[in-house]
């Protein structure tokens, strides 16, 4: 496994790991960013080990459980608007919608990878360091099982909404930035429709892609 494909996986298991710690409640508007990353992480690992399709690799059940316990507590339009950086704005309103949807679906067919292998890996929360007025912070975690521990971190606005995960630092690498030379190259050589296309093509070829399982 290269580099970025350990970063990739580490990416999604980010939120999909959790220490010994239960938390019972729901995240809601009032819930701190860094409560809200431990609840998440507890809802989605306990519904994992509740389902053994899941640990076998099952895409679909995996899509499922990631539209309904992490979207939404993300900010996909946030996310897809920084990676695209100054072309976002070249786009149109039509086009904006078609590349949040596909960079999403992209992003969790990728990374769906990384549930199937959790085992007994842990995630250590690091003390968050924000001012009450804070508008976006960064909640700093270390995943822990074998080898080396791994610094995971979250950067999350706050919205009328909540708090909201809107990228994610692995090994010193920003997700947004991981991906916005790849969009970047797309649009110089094809424009955002070629874009749009190349995620649509992608996305294709994953859903056809057999677990690896």
């Amino acid at each position: 496994m290269n580099r970025f494909t350990r970063i990739s996986h580490y990416l999604m298991a980010g939120l999909l790991l959790i220490s010994s710690t239960t938390f019972a409640q729901t995240p809601d508007q009032a819930t701190s960013p860094d409560a809200l990353i431990k609840m998440v992480v507890s809802d989605v690992m306990t519904s994992v080990k509740a389902d053994p399709d899941i640990q076998k690799g099952n895409i679909p059940k995996i899509v499922e459980l990631v539209e309904k316990k992490i979207v939404p507590y993300t900010d996909m339009r946030r996310t897809t608007e920084m990676a695209m950086g100054p072309n976002w704005k070249k786009a149109s309103a039509e086009q904006q919608n078609q590349l949040v949807m596909e960079f999403k679906n992209l992003l969790i067919r990728t990374y769906s990878g990384a549930l199937s292998q959790l085992r007994d890996q842990t995630v250590q929360f690091k003390a968050l360091r924000a001012a009450p007025d804070d508008q976006e912070v960064v909640v700093k975690t270390v995943v822990l099982g074998r080898g080396d521990p791994v610094p995971l971190d979250y950067r999350l606005e706050k919205t009328d909404k909540g708090w909201k995960v809107y990228d994610m630092n692995i090994m010193g690498v920003w997700l947004v930035e991981a991906y916005r030379n790849q969009f970047s190259n797309q649009i110089s050589q094809n424009g955002i429709d070629g874009l749009v296309k190349f995620l649509q093509d992608r996305n294709k070829q994953l859903a056809a892609a057999k677990p690896a399982n």
